[in-house]
């Protein structure tokens, strides 16, 4: 049984030395006829030699054990015995060999497995072994690149296609007949082939996203071919993603039609139940909506306190919707938008020719068209009071003239409205009528700020998530558990109206369907709790400036004193315990022992 090494025969032996000085590691040595020109380019490939044992005569030296065991007779066949460590240093074709006896036949040596001559191969037969063994390669790796799924083409430095896998004849509907051979940009726009970007700059291009026809999608991979520093060609790996991208289009109409789905179900659900839309299941929350569901049933005007952004106006429509008026006009105006010139003409309306400018016809007020509805006065702090005068009469008299007009309109229309400032001391101040105040304060309803809701967070930050992901026909991004803690430790002063536009700005910022914490704004980023802005309270519940030994800034001597005090800071700023202790300079734990102290709510 012989050894082959397709054009070498060989077997293995362990040396202390070779002549040549020798070295102590692992050899093979190759009986190998030499001499004939068809070995050239066969020693060109890089075989690693050693040193080379003396010829002597038409005979190859045996070497065991690093000696000079015998002689193998050849006849009259010259031949060498070739000694190989492993790793060493490499032999070129020619060097060496050329100086030697040509032989007369040319013949290889072959060994038995006793290391023994036994035959000689012909050059023929080596040369159809080393054909044969070149062929198999090339079917092994040509079947591989046909099995591929992704379209593979390579091309020599002059453009001209030396392969075109199956995948890229299904992809471009090209056979490889009509290909290899020719210039690709003979079937394709040379603008539009990044493989030439490869050949001609010598750049990698990676998974760049084409259209190399109107029904075709891929992601492009090209890298040039280099040989010794020059490039001599470039291949091109295209994944075809038109399946996919197709797939994306219907689940982006898929989603649309969910969301439209959504918006009709939430239609359903909020006719059934208004205060479907207000979320979260805090405590807070949850007060605030069954309060809200009792007055619903009334016409009792209601007087809705809360910071900005709280949501107020979604109270006030889900009052409505949940009342017996709700076939009636829901009508909204923010009293602090509108120029004190315009706004009484805009409550209540005027008569044709009334003032420069005005409709022949006339216009109708907010209060009119409200008429049998309700009409929400937001920022109702925010009226001027010259005109709370006006609107009080009508409040009370359920009528009122247009600007210009001399016929009185009846109206009965319910009043709901809102306001992020303290009334009380406002009145107090005298910015705000007491009368007015009165009229208004029937029903308060007082809406937590995000901060006392801060288990709703997660809930509404998926519920943003979701609806920034339908709108933009996008996946819905995941939130990192970090990124989620920063958005429940933040203090949020602009309530949920900033916190649906920090997830906006998530939803833009994202990368790869993931928000990391780098996406966050500074503010957030940082994890400082930073407390609501203190705010002085205003005669007379400002703290008195002595101070008693435990550094408690009130008045020892007045327990009632006190007790106002403390629900003045806690109405201020709307419960917030840390910020109502900061406004009174205590700590929260005083605050809390004297909450209990005088009876006051923890859920104020």
């Amino acid at each position: 049984m012989y050894r082959l090494c397709p054009f070498l025969y060989t077997f293995d032996y362990k040396v202390k030395h070779c002549p040549s000085g020798g070295w102590p590691v692992p050899c093979v040595y190759f009986l190998v006829w030499i001499g004939s020109d068809f070995l050239k380019p066969l020693f060109s490939l890089d075989c690693p030699l050693a040193c080379l044992a003396e010829p002597i005569g038409s005979a190859a030296v045996s070497i065991r054990d690093g000696e000079t065991e015998g002689v193998l007779h050849l006849g009259d066949r010259d031949a060498a015995v070739l000694v190989v460590p492993e790793k060493e240093t490499l032999l070129k074709a020619g060097e060496q060999l050329l100086a030697w006896k040509r032989p007369s036949v040319p013949d290889l040596v072959t060994l038995n497995e006793a290391n023994t001559p036994s035959g000689l191969v012909t050059a023929h037969r080596l040369f159809s072994a080393f054909v044969t063994l070149a062929q198999n390669q090339s079917a092994l790796l040509h079947t591989l690149l046909d099995t591929m799924s992704e379209a593979i083409t390579i091309v020599d430095m002059h453009n001209v296609v030396h392969y075109w896998n199956k995948a890229a004849e299904n992809i471009y509907e090209i056979d490889r007949a009509q290909v290899v051979g020719t210039p690709l940009d003979a079937h394709f726009d040379s603008e539009s082939i990044r493989l030439l970007d490869a050949l001609k700059q010598g750049t990698s291009v990676q998974r760049v996203y084409h259209i190399p026809r109107p029904d075709r999608h891929v992601l492009i991979n090209a890298a040039p071919i280099r040989q010794e520093g020059d490039i001599i060609g470039a291949i091109s790996i295209e994944q075809d993603i038109t399946e996919l991208v197709r797939l994306n289009e219907e689940l982006s109409h898929t989603t649309a039609h969910l969301h439209n789905l959504q918006q009709e179900m939430s239609r359903f659900q909020a006719a059934d139940d208004p205060f479907f839309t207000i979320k979260g299941h805090s405590a807070a929350i949850q007060s605030a909506i069954q309060a809200a569901r009792k007055v619903a049933q009334t016409d009792a005007t209601v007087l809705i306190y809360g910071e900005s952004g709280v949501g107020k106006e979604l109270f006030a429509q889900a009052i409505h919707q949940a009342s017996r008026r709700r076939e009636k006009p829901f009508i909204a105006i923010n009293c602090g938008a509108i120029p004190a010139a315009l706004f009484e003409s805009e409550l209540f309306g005027y008569q044709g020719g009334a003032f420069t400018g005005a409709e022949k016809k006339g216009k109708p007020g907010k209060l009119e068209l409200a008429h049998g509805g309700t009409l929400f006065l937001d920022e109702i702090g925010e009226l001027p009071l010259e005109l709370q005068v006006k609107l009080l009469r009508a409040l009370q008299e359920r009528q009122f003239y247009r600007v210009g007009g001399t016929e009185p309109i009846t109206v009965n229309t319910r009043i709901v409205a809102a306001t992020n400032r303290q009334l009380e001391h406002m009145v107090a101040e005298g910015r705000f009528r007491e009368d007015l105040y009165y009229r208004l304060n029937v029903f308060t309803l007082e809406i937590p700020p995000l901060r006392e809701r801060r288990e709703d967070i997660p809930e509404l930050v998926q519920l943003f998530l979701h609806e920034y992901a339908i709108a933009n026909d996008q996946p819905v991004p995941r939130i990192t558990p970090d990124v989620m803690q920063a958005l429940i430790d933040h203090t949020w002063p602009g309530n949920i109206r900033q916190l649906r536009n920090v997830i906006e700005r998530l939803s833009i910022l994202q990368e790869g369907g993931v928000i990391l914490p780098e996406h966050l704004p500074s503010a957030i980023r940082s994890l400082t709790l930073a407390a609501p802005p203190a705010v002085p309270l205003t005669p007379p519940y400002a703290p008195v400036s002595q101070t008693s030994p435990a550094g408690y800034p009130f008045a020892p001597d007045s327990a009632l004193s006190e007790r106002e005090r403390i629900l003045a800071a806690l109405d201020r700023t709307y419960g917030n315990k840390k910020a109502a202790a900061d406004l009174l300079g205590i700590s929260r734990g005083t605050l809390y022992n004297k909450m209990r102290k005088y009876g006051i709510s923890h859920e104020r």
